[in-house]
């Protein structure tokens, strides 16, 4: 179904929320109503909520209707050389309309807007998955930069000859949870490792994981269920990189998350980015307890966060990416390593804004 289609079958919903905004502003005119401060801040909180909607509906209207006068001017000889030029900017700005109204409808995932944590760890694979997984995280860093998002390393667990086992990265901007969302699940590599002497593909994998972060409001932690330890801070080689004991090591002991921080020098610091990724951990446990309800029906749409589903291919071989939740191949591994990832967003927003499309349908 086109767009036109898809709101003109919501559009008694449209008209109700016209209606109902309508009703709003004539009661916030009421002398009565603005002198009670309550009444009024909830009125002007509706309202603000169906403004947009409504300004929107509005301009589809009245462009719908001047599409339906050009249809006359074409009668008329003196208008004829005209309308094709007003047609085509008609019809484009009311795809436009449409397309931006079809998103203000749409259910909005409450986490897009946020700051998050990315995780990444070497799955199966031994020293090769570690060495891939140091490639994801220059990969994702690139993306991160080119995006003009902020980023910082609360956590990096090296291997001697320059891999990765865990690298957690927190990530801040403006949507950054909505352009990194779908990258949740097992990345898996086919190539021949720097440690293969005998020229064969292996296949490793790598788990990366996206987590919102959660404020306090929202995870409420009890001081008497964690557990805090110290330690020196090491380096990849195991010798100390301080000799203070400035590493810390959270356990919370309900739920026996373990978080340890090492990268600051200051143990406050450190134990304050550890509460950090643990109250994001937490709350993502929560939201997976509660979408267990509704998971079956969910297991085959874009954006589960699912980690045991191998989501993408990397083939260095024959140079291809391969997202097997959408069947999108690119024959430019060499340019998705450098950051440019944006094909994959871009396809796997698209799918989500689809299916909540269908929904509504």
């Amino acid at each position: 179904m086109s767009a036109a289609g898809i709101i003109e079958k919501v559009r008694p919903r449209l008209e109700s929320m016209r209606e109902r905004y309508r009703e709003i502003s004539g009661k916030m005119a009421d002398p009565e109503v603005s002198r009670s401060p309550a009444i009024y801040m909830k009125l002007a909180r509706d309202q603000s909520e169906l403004s947009n909607i409504v300004s929107l509906y509005e301009s589809y209207l009245r462009l719908v209707s001047e599409q339906k006068d050009l249809v006359e001017l074409k009668q008329d000889p003196q208008f004829l050389d005209l309308v094709p030029q007003e047609e085509k900017r008609l019809s484009q700005k009311l795809e436009e309309v449409e397309s931006r109204l079809l998103d203000s409808i749409l259910p909005r995932d409450e986490r897009d807007s946020k700051n998050l944590f990315l995780e990444i760890r070497a799955g199966a694979g031994g020293e090769e998955a570690a060495l891939f997984a140091r490639e994801l995280v220059r990969m994702y860093l690139r993306f991160i930069e080119r995006k003009g998002f902020r980023f910082e390393v609360m956590e990096s667990n090296d291997t001697e000859i320059g891999g990765a086992r865990e690298t957690i990265i927190y990530v801040q901007g403006q949507g950054a949870f909505s352009q990194l969302k779908f990258e949740s699940g097992v990345h898996r590599v086919q190539r021949v490792p720097v440690t293969e002497a005998g020229g064969r593909i292996h296949t490793s994998t790598v788990t990366v994981a996206m987590i919102p972060e959660a404020s306090e409001v929202e995870i409420q932690i009890d001081p008497k269920d964690l557990r805090i330890d110290t330690f020196c801070a090491s380096s990849a080689g195991g010798q100390s990189v301080n000799t203070t004991y400035s590493a810390v090591r959270i356990t919370h002991l309900p739920t026996n998350i373990v978080v340890s921080c090492q990268d600051e020098r200051s143990q406050l610091k450190n134990k304050a980015k550890a509460m950090k990724v643990l109250r994001a951990r937490l709350l993502e446990k929560e939201q997976a307890r509660q979408n267990e309800k509704i998971a079956s029906d969910r297991k085959s749409q874009v954006g589960t966060g699912d980690r045991s589903e191998r989501i993408r291919t990397y083939n260095f071989p024959q140079n291809r990416v391969t997202d097997h939740r959408i069947g999108m191949t690119l024959y430019q591994l060499d340019q998705v390593m450098e950051g440019s990832i944006e094909p994959f967003v871009d396809a796997l927003r698209a799918q989500e804004r689809a299916i909540e499309i269908e929904r509504l349908e």
